[in-house]
């Protein structure tokens, strides 16, 4: 049964990084890693799951790791192990390891939209452009598991709704996915 209460925290961390030259998660010695668990460790997740795969690392306490054994089918494969390792939390918040500066401010912002929503959905927006994290009810976690496919995560399934709210926090970070060193 669900938990009203819980919140986990789903950190993808799990590519190569190809154009980055290197996996993300060892980003300025694992400092992207540490930084995006306590993003989501102070933003309100009761639990942190973070979804390796190109490379296994230990991951700073209190996070847990998952490892997504098929990493290199695209984010989706990333995204589907760590939602079933969610466990009973009633909200998911997916966020990525490549966006650090993002803080804990901006999930409090996103999470309280989503929780304050009729949708249950919510996701950060910078300067108008969308970006992590994502907050999504467990009501929703079945048919955003459907949409899964490739090298999308939620976007397929975020696209195609009306009724996720988007939160700018362009005013918290740039929200910036670093692809390129």
């Amino acid at each position: 049964m669900p938990n009203t209460d819980a919140v986990a925290g789903v950190l993808l961390a799990a590519g190569a990084g190809s154009r980055f030259g290197m996996p993300k998660v060892l980003a300025e010695g694992g400092d992207w890693l540490a930084r995006a668990v306590t993003a989501l460790v102070g933003g309100g997740c009761d639990d942190v799951i973070v979804v390796l795969g190109a490379a296994v690392v230990d991951v700073p306490a209190p996070a847990r790791a998952v490892v997504a054994t098929r990493w290199a089918d695209g984010m989706s494969a990333s995204v589907r192990e760590g939602l079933e390792a969610v466990g009973p939390a009633e909200w998911v918040v997916l966020h990525t390891v490549d966006t650090p500066d993002v803080g804990a401010d901006v999930v409090v912002r996103v999470l309280g939209a989503a929780r304050g929503s009729h949708s249950g959905l919510a996701r950060a927006i910078y300067q108008g452009r969308p970006g992590h994290p994502v907050v999504v009810a467990r009501g929703h976690l079945a048919a955003l598991g459907a949409a899964l496919h490739g090298d999308q995560g939620a976007r397929a399934f975020l696209g195609g709704r009306d009724d996720v709210i988007a939160v700018e926090c362009g005013d918290l970070a740039t929200g910036v996915d670093i692809d390129e060193r």
